[in-house]
């Protein structure tokens, strides 16, 4: 059956080499309620990776990344809660609208991409992990990661470009995980964001955690803007919609923040502007990578389509910098090891490149501006 997954490693697999026959979301929601992933039993992260290596043997090595260690000299008590950031590229999109002319089709097979997607997330096993672009919601991440102690949340796109794609897998939208060993769900806001008083296609989720080691909330949000040339005001717009919702939702940055999103914007553009002087005191932690902690990394992002190369800083950590310390950054893959044909290719599966920060909380939780 297409939703039986089995208990052990070698059963592991049907859940990797297959994904469901229909791309209609209420059918995938239908076979999760036959699984209640909740009762079904945990997964070793050694066994699964162990899958996606035999499926990705005939490929190329992951590239190796190095954390930078950012960490000023604060006495902390606590574990750091480590967050990932990536949009893992959607499948209907990388292999119908995207165009990526430098990158087989062979490369973009969904059969094996998902296991260097999976690969990457339990290379760096994020406490927290928030992805855009995930069309294999229901297929593939809630499967799989909720057995391996994550809570899922998914929160589509209301018009998703998928959907115009043949033999889609249904919508694609941002998705938040988190481990449950680690954090208290306390609220859950599913935000569709506005743009001149008008709804739009883009969304967002916010989630107020609690902390089990240190007692302290926070809260995590994820979200994708609008793309594309032209729409900067609009972009603009929709950041200013989600700043309110997550002032109301911090209480006015009294609760600890923390924003991970592919903004489709440039640090030149107004939206970037709107986080970096908002009142909830924002700063974006891969600045922190530069020599004078000022400047953002060069790109997160290295394409080739046919109107030719793009290579933009798009994909930001935001956080809240009167209540959390970064204690290191993951480093970017250099030019080299992204080679002449970009992204993405058999080596990487998306064309953004992954962001991961491992964070504490300020020892002072009464200091807050």
């Amino acid at each position: 059956a297409v939703c039986s997954m089995g208990n052990s490693t070698s059963r592991l697999y049907s859940v990797l080499a297959k994904t469901l026959s229909s791309g209609a979301v209420s059918q995938h929601q239908d076979c999760l309620e036959q699984l209640d992933s909740a009762q079904l039993d945990p997964i070793d992260p050694k066994d699964l990776l162990e899958e996606c290596q035999i499926v990705l043997q005939k490929r190329p090595p992951r590239f190796q990344r190095n954390f930078v260690n950012l960490k000023k000299n604060t006495a902390s008590n606590h574990r750091p809660i480590r967050v990932m950031q990536w949009n893992i590229l959607a499948q209907a999109l990388g292999e119908g609208k995207d165009n990526f002319v430098q990158c087989p089709m062979e490369a973009l097979k969904w059969e094996e991409r998902k296991c260097l997607i999976l690969e990457e997330i339990l290379a760096y096993k994020p406490d927290i992990l928030c992805l855009q672009e995930v069309d294999h919601y229901f297929d593939t991440f809630e499967p799989l990661l909720s057995r391996l102690g994550y809570q899922c949340t998914f929160f589509p796109k209301p018009w998703s470009p998928c959907l115009d794609v043949e033999r889609n897998n249904g919508p694609d939208g941002c998705a938040l995980f988190f481990l449950k060993e680690r954090f208290e769900l306390v609220s859950s806001a599913n935000i569709r964001l506005t743009a001149m008083k008008l709804k739009t296609n883009q969304v967002a989720i916010a989630q107020t955690l609690k902390c089990h080691e240190t007692g302290r909330l926070f809260c995590i949000a994820v979200t994708h803007l609008k793309a594309r040339t032209g729409w900067e005001r609009f972009r603009s717009a929709q950041g200013c919609d989600l700043l309110q919702n997550l002032k109301s939702i911090t209480q006015g940055a009294k609760i600890p923040l923390i924003v991970c999103g592919d903004f489709n914007a440039e640090p030149t553009e107004e939206v970037y502007r709107e986080f970096s002087n908002s009142s909830l005191n924002l700063n974006s932690a891969y600045k922190l990578l530069s020599p004078d902690g000022q400047s953002e990394p060069p790109y997160t992002t290295w394409k080739i389509r046919p109107s030719g190369e793009c290579r933009h800083t798009l994909d930001y950590i935001w956080y809240s910098q009167h209540a959390l310390n970064v204690n290191s950054a993951l480093g970017l893959l250099t030019e080299e090891q992204i080679g002449p044909n970009r992204l993405p290719s058999f080596n990487y599966p998306s064309d953004h490149l992954s962001l991961v920060c491992d964070f504490s909380f300020n020892q002072d939780p009464d200091r807050l501006l």
